[in-house]
């Protein structure tokens, strides 16, 4: 099982999964998991896994918090706003 999470394409794996999890329940929780798996997947094809599975648990949840962040920040502004007429055009 330890030798699991030194395989990249295991990492992206678990990333399209939590994307396609996300495309089915939106909300950008599951968004931000996957960019940190997709990014530790990046971080074990250049450099390998020269560290273990608490390691790369720990790597990857510190990922997904900066990535969740991230998209914090970049989302904040871009909520639905509805226009509220408050005037009749034929007025």
């Amino acid at each position: 099982m330890a030798m699991m999470f030194g395989i990249w394409w295991v990492w992206l794996s678990v990333a399209l999964a939590l994307a396609l999890v996300e495309i089915v329940l939106p909300g950008f929780i599951f968004l931000g998991f996957a960019i940190g798996a997709a990014a530790l997947a990046v971080i074990v094809a250049v450099i390998g896994m020269p560290f273990g599975a608490p390691v790369a648990v720990a790597l990857f949840a510190g990922l997904s918090l900066i990535a969740w962040i991230a998209l914090r920040v970049i989302f904040r502004n871009q909520r639905s706003r509805a226009r509220i007429i408050r005037h009749d055009i034929n007025d």
